[in-house]
């Protein structure tokens, strides 16, 4: 007899749970058919523009000046509140006049009692040549009498010039703007001291019409020089060019501009060149320093093709589309993109009229998957993308 231990009845069920003979090992079930993606496509629409070249700019005022004095003195008013439109020759600040008064009649006085002196020395003279006529007199006495009254009307000049600068000093007491337009605030409290010509009060700045300044860079005024040369188009030395002016919150441009100024050489360090529009603001709506994009037309007008700005990817700096051929697959197509045009990219080379354009699910998709498409011709399914409990449906396709 033997005694059969729990290890021994573990060992003994193990074996017989071994399976008996070799037996192969079941196949692995089939991979299910990847279902093709829906996809939307559009054809590039085909439209007459003219190309344009987009700039970033900053407004400046066609016109500023710095207010200062003339005349040194206390600052006794400031005549208008910060930030007030003024007109031009407005009293704006007042300066301490009284000692400019008093120099002022000091010099009139100076100039009555010399012209007084004068009308004196004048009749002797006169009276003094009769005499010399007569030989009354020795020449010297009538030269001494002649010289006396050049000499008396000379101080009378010299007062004279000194009363108009007394005068002119007394009126730079009262300060104005030489230009209409838009002031600062004041830079300088009453009851201080102003110093002449160096102390600023407060500046003015004209806004109608107002200016906008933006740089070319040097390959593009080759591009247009060469355009120009080639009798293309025409030059803004030439004649005038409208620029469709958009704002910093503007996806359209709402305004225009001539162009109006080109500098006459190109910045080294920089390597642009400047260039300047003019707008219109009667509204008052611009200031100085606002950011602006100008659309600056190149050429004349032509066919061109567009399509939607979501459509373009870019690879290494390339760009690209992905188009859906005659038997709904995915093609990889290099472009040559041009400038916007609204919410959509003229395509200069690399498509054709007749070209299937996917615009979406790009980021799913590769060259040569087969797709099922969307297209102009029958009008897509809004997708619904779940963003928390929100949705938000694709935009239809293009007509």
């Amino acid at each position: 007899m033997f005694r059969i231990t729990c290890w021994n009845a573990v060992f003994l069920v193990s074996l017989l749970a071994l399976p008996v003979g070799c037996q192969s090992a079941a196949p692995p079930a089939a991979a299910p058919a990847k279902k093709p993606l829906e996809v939307d496509v559009r054809l590039p629409e085909t439209r007459t523009l003219v190309e344009h070249e987009e700039f970033a700019g900053r407004l400046a005022a066609a016109e500023g000046i710095e207010i200062k004095s003339r005349v040194s003195g206390e600052l006794e008013k400031v005549l208008f509140k910060d930030g007030d439109d003024v007109a031009a020759g407005q009293p704006l600040f007042e300066i301490d006049a009284r000692p400019y008064q008093a120099e002022f009649d000091r010099t009139v006085a100076l100039v009555s009692q010399l012209e007084s002196r004068v009308q004196k020395l004048s009749r002797q003279e006169s009276r003094a040549k009769n005499l010399l006529s007569r030989q009354s007199i020795s020449q010297e006495d009538y030269e001494t009498a002649a010289f006396d009254l050049a000499e008396a009307q000379s101080g009378l000049a010299a007062a004279r010039a000194a009363h108009d600068l007394a005068e002119l000093n007394l009126g730079f007491t009262k300060i104005s703007s030489r230009i209409a337009g838009r002031i600062s605030r004041h830079l300088v409290d009453p009851g201080n001291l102003v110093q002449a010509d160096h102390t600023p009060l407060a500046r003015v700045v004209s806004l109608d019409p107002i200016h906008a300044y933006f740089d070319v860079d040097e390959r593009t005024v080759l591009r247009l020089q060469r355009l120009i040369r080639a009798g293309k188009m025409s030059s803004a030395r030439d004649r005038e060019i409208l620029v469709d002016v958009k704002l910093a919150d503007e996806d359209e441009s709402s305004l225009q501009a001539r162009f109006n100024f080109v500098d006459n050489e190109v910045d080294a360090s920089t390597g642009t060149l400047l260039a300047r529009a003019e707008i219109a603001n009667p509204d008052r709506m611009l200031a100085p320093g606002l950011f602006v994009r100008l659309r600056v037309p190149v050429g004349e007008p032509q066919p061109a093709l567009l399509i939607p700005e979501e459509a373009l990817a870019s690879d290494q700096g390339e760009r690209y589309v992905y188009v859906a051929n005659a038997a709904n697959k995915v093609e990889y197509r290099r472009v040559k993109v041009g400038w916007r045009e609204g919410g959509q990219r003229v395509i200069l080379s690399g498509l054709e009229s007749a070209d299937r354009v996917i615009v979406s699910n790009l980021q799913r998709i590769r060259p040569q998957d087969e797709v099922v498409v969307r297209g102009p011709a029958e009008p897509a399914t809004p997708a619904v993308t779940q963003t928390g409990s929100s949705s938000s449906p694709q935009p239809p396709p293009h007509r």
